[in-house]
């Protein structure tokens, strides 16, 4: 009996993979169209617009990028952490290098330095409208940011505690 519960727990992780597959596939999908409408905004007036608006519109598309590029590493990652591995050819030259080598604690550092970089972005982009933002606002900016930061380096901080145990 016990043997049996435990097959049927085991694969039950199972049940994560339509999840990864439909609810990742759809926010990149949402992500590109996003990311599509604000180059179609952007292109037609690039001659037009000035210097500072164009850096905003710029940062903006990298800033999709990056969130995608970090959809895409929880996505695959996520799926060999806790559903199964990925059999896919070794010597396939568009396998992604680091699959099957980042474990549940280098994804975690992986996010925590994307949020970071996501987040310093942002800050640079409210930065370039300074004028427009009060000191109180800019100050909780800063601040978030800095969070993100130090939570970010507590987190390889203890990463590397762990690690050095083990």
């Amino acid at each position: 009996m016990e043997s049996i519960f435990e097959k049927i727990f085991y694969s039950a992780r199972w049940i994560l993979a339509p999840l990864f597959l439909g609810a990742f596939r759809l926010v990149l999908l949402a992500l590109t169209l996003k990311f599509f409408q604000e180059a179609w905004h952007v292109l037609p007036h690039v001659f037009e617009l000035s210097e500072s608006d164009l850096v905003l519109s710029l940062l903006s598309m990298i800033d999709m990028g990056l969130v995608g590029g970090l959809i895409v590493m929880v996505m695959y990652s996520s799926y060999e952490n806790f559903v199964s591995r990925l059999d896919l050819d070794q010597h396939d030259s568009e396998r992604l290098g680091w699959l099957g080598k980042m474990d549940a604690g280098s994804l975690k550092n992986k996010v925590a330095a994307s949020i970071v970089a996501i987040s310093s972005i942002h800050l640079l982009r409210i930065f370039m409208n300074i004028e427009t933002i009060g000191n109180d606002k800019l100050m909780w900016y800063v601040i978030i940011h800095l969070t993100f930061v130090f939570s970010a380096l507590v987190m390889c901080w203890i990463d590397l505690l762990t690690r050095k145990a083990h």
